[in-house]
């Protein structure tokens, strides 16, 4: 069964949508569920992308079935490794995405992090700190979004081009690869062919590393995004020798 394994329900601060809405489009579709709750510690808001998780879990965990799983997408940042990683140990969850939100107590949406400083520079800042985060995150199943940036950053091109950023994202790539962990195939913005045409290299430059395998999210927050351009992300994965996966307590079975 393929399983969207990146969603936010109303546990996440940006989300409005309830596990019920959610359920209903998936089983529409016909496709599963993973729930993957924010968990940004320290984050500049207070009270912002911290998920009660004790109760998320006590919630949800009457809905828990093959279809429908538990997991957290956690703020990948050096300053709370060692609370995150005691927050993952003390739950029973079934997936970890590991993602890069925050860097220099900067969200990367804030138009802050770009002023007076070249796509080149922002690109390999950005780079670095998702190496220096794999490489001490061992608790994470899937690197999430590696385009995150490319939904913010405030140049005229904001695509990833593989070219440009070789040496740094092969730095990402063969750390996950050598954790034998996933890649998240991100599917919010495959609809628009230029990201699909950006990312293909840097899917298949994994798998050249020796990376095998990846997970697809829709990065669903409402209903209508749950399972968007799955059809596009699977062509993705087999362009790039890359086999689907999903994760349940925390072991990968494929789709």
């Amino acid at each position: 069964m393929i399983i969207d394994t990146h969603t936010h329900t109303n546990f996440s601060t940006d989300s409005k949508m309830s596990i019920t809405e959610a359920m209903a489009k998936a089983d529409m579709l016909g496709i599963g569920l993973t729930i993957t709750e924010h968990l940004d510690l320290e984050y500049l808001e207070p009270n912002a992308y911290v998920v009660d998780i004790n109760e998320y879990l006590r919630q949800y965990r009457q809905y828990h079935s093959d279809k429908l799983l538990l997991g957290i997408e956690i703020g990948m940042r050096l300053d709370c490794l060692a609370e995150s990683a005691k927050i993952i140990a003390e739950h029973e969850l079934d997936f970890v995405i590991g993602s890069v939100h925050v860097i220099d107590d900067l969200d990367i949406y804030q138009a802050e992090f770009y002023k007076d400083r070249s796509k080149k520079a922002v690109y390999e800042h950005y780079f670095q700190a998702m190496f220096e985060c794999i490489t001490k995150f061992d608790f994470i199943d899937s690197l999430g979004h590696i385009d995150y940036i490319a939904r913010y950053a405030r140049f005229l091109d904001p695509e990833i081009y593989y070219s440009e950023f070789q040496e740094h994202i092969d730095q990402v790539l063969s750390s996950l690869a050598a954790k034998q962990k996933a890649i998240e195939i991100n599917t919010r913005l495959l609809t628009n062919k230029p990201v699909v045409q950006a990312l293909l290299p840097i899917y298949k430059r994994f798998s050249e590393l020796g990376g095998g395998i990846a997970t697809i999210g829709s990065d669903a927050h409402r209903p209508d995004d749950i399972g968007r351009a799955f059809n596009i992300a699977q062509e993705i994965a087999e362009f790039s020798n890359l086999k689907i996966v999903y994760y349940k307590q925390r072991k990968p079975y494929y789709c």
